[in-house]
């Protein structure tokens, strides 16, 4: 079982800054809300897609990338929440096995962006157990700072789809918007990518 969620002390907002100075070249894509202020509090680039809505289908999105754009490395960066919401897409990476696609959960225990309800993960339910379950390549569940740099080995090689459960403090940590106009967004990451806007 994973570890409660309410004993972790990770500031997540420090380790995705550290995931992502350390992944320059990654493509990122994140769930809606928390994870997506701290992608853009981590330092704003074109290669970054933030996701508004869709609750639940950021790692949907993420795999889509990932079999478009087989030579770069994509992360999806998300939340405990929104991944619950989206369990099925575990099974479809697992059976695709993208090996440049790597799931980063940032894991509070709580449904942040509507009042801080309980989560499943902090009701016993462990996501890096259904990504193994799933087939996944590697699976990790983070509880401190030190597993930042075997993390981004892992998203750099593309060495396989990987999950990491990364267990953070349950912290309302002031909100750094990204830019909500989608089109913008879309037409900005595409011209990362080399493809014209549509």
């Amino acid at each position: 079982m994973s570890q409660p969620v309410a004993a972790a002390g990770i500031d997540r907002r420090a380790f995705v800054t550290s995931l992502l100075d350390n992944c320059p070249q990654a493509l990122v894509i994140t769930g809606l809300g928390s994870s997506s202020y701290d992608v853009f509090a981590a330092g704003d680039r074109a290669e970054n897609f933030y996701l508004w809505g869709a609750m639940g289908g950021a790692s949907a999105v993420g795999l889509g990338l990932a079999l478009a754009q087989p030579q770069r490395s994509v992360v999806v960066v998300t939340g405990d929440g929104e991944q619950l919401m989206g369990l099925g897409v575990l099974a479809t990476i697992g059976a695709q096995q993208p090996a440049n696609l790597s799931i980063v959960v940032l894991d509070n225990g709580h449904f942040g962006e509507t009042g801080m309800q309980l989560s499943h993960t902090s009701m016993g339910t462990s996501l890096a157990a259904v990504a193994r379950g799933c087939g996944f390549s590697h699976v990790v569940e983070v509880h401190d700072m030190g597993a930042v740099g075997s993390l981004a080995g892992q998203v750099n090689a593309r060495a396989g789809c990987a999950l990491a459960q990364v267990f953070v403090r349950a912290d309302e940590l002031p909100r750094a918007l990204p830019p909500r106009d989608g089109v913008y967004v879309k037409n900005r990451f595409r011209a990362a990518l080399g493809l014209a806007p549509f």
